[in-house]
């Protein structure tokens, strides 16, 4: 079909211009070879014949995403700000490191309907969510800026994946061509457990699974994100066990630092607790970016000592590296100004 060969076009589109000029159904594998491989026109795409390149180039956009705005930060790190094609917003963001990696946090919808207290994004007005081409052409906008090749995704931009799992599973099958394998694309949710369990039983290859989790007890959780009031914390761990079972991988669990909140020692304990059995989790500590929220963010020393207090009871934790703080493209930091 070549609706799965092509997700990023107006494929209905694509569809009556190849049918209206009698081209052969492989037309489409070649214009999405050259759109995996970063091409920013289809005046580039020389295996095609030229009169060809040029209806397409005038009747089928090469993206369904208009650029309102970027910027970079001074570590290199790239925010993009899209509008659909109905005017919904969306950011992307592109982080590159010294080492070479590069990393593309995608966005799975127009805002979020999940209002969580620190979140940025959760204070927007939700929008919907978005489609595989939305999706994957977040992605592609960078392929094309890019001379080294994008390595890893991760759905940790606006919005919650698994409420929109199918068009996330449907982009997440075109990346590989893009050079970002499954197993170098991470999936985060707040803990919404009908998607855990789907993407538990999921036939096509094991991406990874972050939970955010941000608070040991439920009632901490609950005023921080209210979706845990549907969605309690342990029977989230229980689906997030389910999954590793299912995938045999580790869950990464996020967990915000904020001030006076969530990082005493007493609260590590407890998440160590939550944690320890069947070395199921690996927990990434995030410094808190500011947002117009009350909060703020732990110290360098509290965030040491709550990592050490979890890796003497045995559960494995890291420190994120903050990027692109300086221009709101930092986690928890979109939302579309």
């Amino acid at each position: 079909m070549m609706a799965a060969t092509l997700p990023n076009m107006d494929m209905q589109l694509l569809r009556d211009v190849l049918a209206d000029r009698g081209e052969p159904p492989f037309r489409a594998e070649q214009v999405w070879a050259w759109t995996a491989r970063g091409a920013g026109s289809y005046a580039e795409m020389t295996n095609l014949p030229r009169a060809l390149r040029e209806a397409l180039a005038e009747r089928v956009p090469l993206s369904c995403l208009e650029v309102d705005r970027e910027a970079l930060a001074r570590d290199g790190t790239e925010k993009a700000l899209f509008s659909t094609q109905d005017g919904r917003p969306l950011e992307t963001v592109l982080m590159r490191y010294a080492e070479g990696r590069r990393s593309i946090c995608l966005s799975s919808q127009s805002g979020c309907p999940l209002t969580c207290t620190f979140c940025a994004t959760g204070s927007m007005k939700f929008a919907r969510n978005l489609t595989p081409s939305e999706i994957l052409d977040q992605a592609l906008h960078f392929r094309r800026k890019e001379t080294a090749a994008i390595t890893n995704a991760v759905f940790m931009g606006m919005g919650e994946p698994l409420i929109n799992l199918d068009a996330v599973l449907s982009a997440c099958e075109r990346l590989p061509a893009l050079g970002i394998h499954p197993s170098s694309t991470t999936i985060s949710t707040v803990g919404w457990i009908p998607g855990i369990d789907r993407l538990a039983e999921h036939d096509g290859p094991t991406v990874r699974l972050a939970l955010s989790l941000h608070a040991p007890d439920d009632a901490l959780r609950s005023e921080l994100m209210p979706v845990n009031d549907r969605y309690p914390l342990h029977d989230v761990l229980d689906a997030c066990r389910r999954w590793h079972e299912r995938r045999r991988r580790k869950v990464f669990v996020e967990y915000l630092m904020l001030d006076g909140v969530n990082d005493r020692y007493e609260q590590a304990v407890a998440l160590a607790r939550l944690l320890s059995s069947r070395n199921t989790f690996k927990v990434n500590l995030i410094p808190y970016n500011p947002t117009d929220s009350q909060f703020e963010g732990s110290t360098r020393e509290a965030i040491e000592a709550f990592r050490a207090a979890l890796a003497e009871r045995g559960v494995p934790a890291t420190v994120r590296l903050t990027r692109g703080r300086d221009i709101d493209a930092a986690c928890g930091q979109l939302a579309a100004r």
